[in-house]
């Protein structure tokens, strides 16, 4: 099976339109339950209050389950432990080159993975073809500047439907900023070289639709 990952060049997969025949055909399904829920036969009064309220809530549990049938793709989380996995290789790689994670050691806190995981399964399931069209900026945020830590793009054998930026930041509150000096290195001939640097838990996320004209979303995690 080939590998779906790979780094790619900003700008290099033009923006085009995607076959949303797979969505047209599952609204269609939608729209059919919601017709038949609402024929003369199932809105015909019910003789009593208990009953009515029973059907009500037997019709909006079909639809909860229905939707969730609709949407819900288990390869979709499979393959979103893959493109996480891969985030954190990338940022680990990153540490090793003269940016704003050079590094002796970068720790990556457990949590700050998972909610990355969660903010790309949400802005993907809105996507034509899910995660797989995403096209991911990895950034890091320190003192007002964002830098680039590469681009990676889900599956580099489909164009993108949308980009995502993710913009990490330092770890900045409580011991860590006091102490993380006292794991640094410093000679004459070199420069300083930080033993260890923590990433923040929280970060920012920007969304672009390649498809369309849309805002740009942006949200804080």
């Amino acid at each position: 099976m080939p590998e779906l990952f790979a780094y790619t060049d900003i700008g290099s997969s033009p923006p085009s339109p995607v076959d949303s025949s797979d969505r047209r055909l599952s609204w269609g399904k939608l729209v059919q339950r919601l017709t038949d829920f609402s024929t003369p036969g199932n809105n015909r009064s019910m003789e009593s209050g208990s009953n009515n309220s029973s059907r009500s809530s037997d019709v909006s549990s079909d639809l909860c389950a229905f939707n969730e049938d609709l949407f819900y793709d288990p390869m979709e989380e499979t393959l979103l432990k893959e493109v996480v996995d891969l985030i954190a290789r990338s940022l680990r790689e990153a540490k090793d080159t003269d940016c704003a994670l050079r590094c002796t050691k970068l720790l990556i806190p457990d949590k700050l993975l998972e909610h990355i995981g969660q903010e790309l399964l949400h802005l993907a399931a809105s996507e034509p073809c899910g995660l797989r069209g995403a096209l991911i900026d990895l950034c890091v945020e320190q003192r007002d500047v964002c830098e680039s830590m590469g681009q990676l793009s889900v599956d580099p054998y489909l164009v993108p439907t949308f980009q995502l930026a993710l913009v990490l930041r330092l770890e900045s509150g409580g011991l860590w900023p006091k102490i993380q000096g006292l794991f640094s290195t410093k000679s004459p001939s070199t420069p300083v070289v930080r033993q260890a640097i923590k990433l923040s838990t929280g970060f920012r996320v920007i969304k672009k639709k390649l498809y369309s004209s849309e805002d740009l979303l942006i949200e804080e995690c």
